[in-house]
């Protein structure tokens, strides 16, 4: 502890890390340091200033030049992990390296008495996670999973609009992020690190869609795409069914220069929809069902009914619903669960099960087939 604050260590300075320690430092929760070298995201109302709950002890990363980086922006440096596990003023070991280091460092950081907040997935496979769970019952320290995407407002605009029923009863669901670059040409693209789009990705999505539907998963059908890199999936579409009669689908594609909306929600009383990150989206209700007739309408080389549009006075446009929240809520949590006053938000149970959903869609992929999963 510092000064009564939790103290933390990020290990691995680049793109994930590097925006940890910006954000932790000036208690933005959220970096900007690509575009300006320093500076966090404004607070706003709702946010938890995080330099109340946690300073940052410092930063390690094995290339020289992340380590000067953070130098330049005034930033204690380690010069090794090692010496973070020896520092005993570090409460809080933030692991932000490439998937295929998470289980080591977290084992380690626990073993040396720290508590960990581990980026995603955080670990490779479910058994892994099984193995640091183990690890943190032992040592008692808090292992923490760090699926910061709950956090975006178009999943909780689009879990408010399931949760209350604004489009009636919700029978399916597609969620979806599309983009045209492929895969960022570093670790992202090589198998044994843990590249690939199922687990760079996916595990967001995957992690909003359980939570948002709450049931059991009975089925899941998957296949990925490799249009830019053969050894990694760079995309995949997945369909899953769950016990109550909901359908989803889940989609990552980095080969799509037209994009399909982020969020599709189609309930028995209308429609949502959310087309990307900074659409404020829009929703259609049905105002009667009875009037089920329409005059025919030409479509193409023949003529329709069933397809034919409302009329206006049938249906009622309205925005999708807006709120303020806490962006702040997963840095905060882990620091009150560390000091033993808060039970985690984000429990490894869900990201164990997140990482075995991962694991039923490679092997339907594989295999060709729907796997029962629940």
């Amino acid at each position: 502890m510092k000064d009564g604050k939790i103290a933390v260590a990020v290990v691995g300075c680049g793109g994930m890390g590097g925006g940890h320690a910006v954000a932790i430092s000036t208690g933005s929760g959220q970096a900007l340091w690509m575009t300006d070298g320093s500076k966090g995201r404004e607070l706003a109302p709702g946010d938890t200033d995080l330099t109340t709950k946690m300073v940052l002890a410092g930063t390690f990363d094995i290339k020289e030049e992340r380590q000067q980086w953070a130098r330049n922006l005034g930033f204690h440096t380690y010069n090794s992990f090692e010496e973070i596990l020896a520092d005993e003023d570090v409460d809080l070991v933030l692991v932000a390296t490439p998937n295929n280091s998470h289980k080591d460092l977290s084992i380690r950081a626990m073993r040396a008495g720290k508590n960990v907040l581990c980026e995603k997935p955080v670990m490779m496979t479910s058994k892994d996670l099984e193995d640091v769970m183990a690890v943190a019952k032992e040592t008692g320290k808090v292992f923490y999973p760090r699926q910061n995407r709950r956090w975006d407002k178009d999943y909780l605009v689009m879990k408010k609009v399931y949760d209350e029923k604004l489009v009636g009863n919700i029978f399916h669901v597609e969620s979806r992020y599309h983009g045209s670059r492929g895969i960022p040409g570093d670790w992202r693209g090589i198998k044994e690190m843990g590249g690939g789009m199922m687990f760079d990705w996916g595990v967001h999505l995957l992690d909003r869609i359980v939570l948002m539907i709450p049931e059991k998963i009975k089925k899941v059908y998957a296949k990925t795409t490799h249009v830019t890199n053969d050894e990694v999936d760079d995309g995949f579409i997945m369909n899953m069914t769950f016990a109550n009669g909901v359908t989803a689908v889940v989609e990552v594609g980095t080969c799509n220069f037209i994009t399909l909306p982020n969020w599709y929600l189609a309930g028995d009383q209308g429609t949502a929809v959310i087309n990307s990150y900074d659409d404020a989206g829009r929703m259609v209700r049905v105002r009667s069902w009875e009037d089920k007739d329409a005059t025919p309408i030409l479509m193409g080389e023949g003529l329709s009914k069933t397809m034919a549009p409302r009329n206006a006075d049938s249906v009622e446009e309205l925005p999708l619903p807006d709120f303020t929240y806490d962006r702040n809520a997963l840095y905060s949590n882990v620091c009150d669960v560390i000091l033993g006053k808060a039970e985690p938000i984000i429990k490894n149970e869900e990201a164990l099960r997140i990482l075995r959903l991962m694991e039923a869609a490679l092997e339907s992929d594989e295999k060709g087939i729907a796997i029962d999963f629940e």
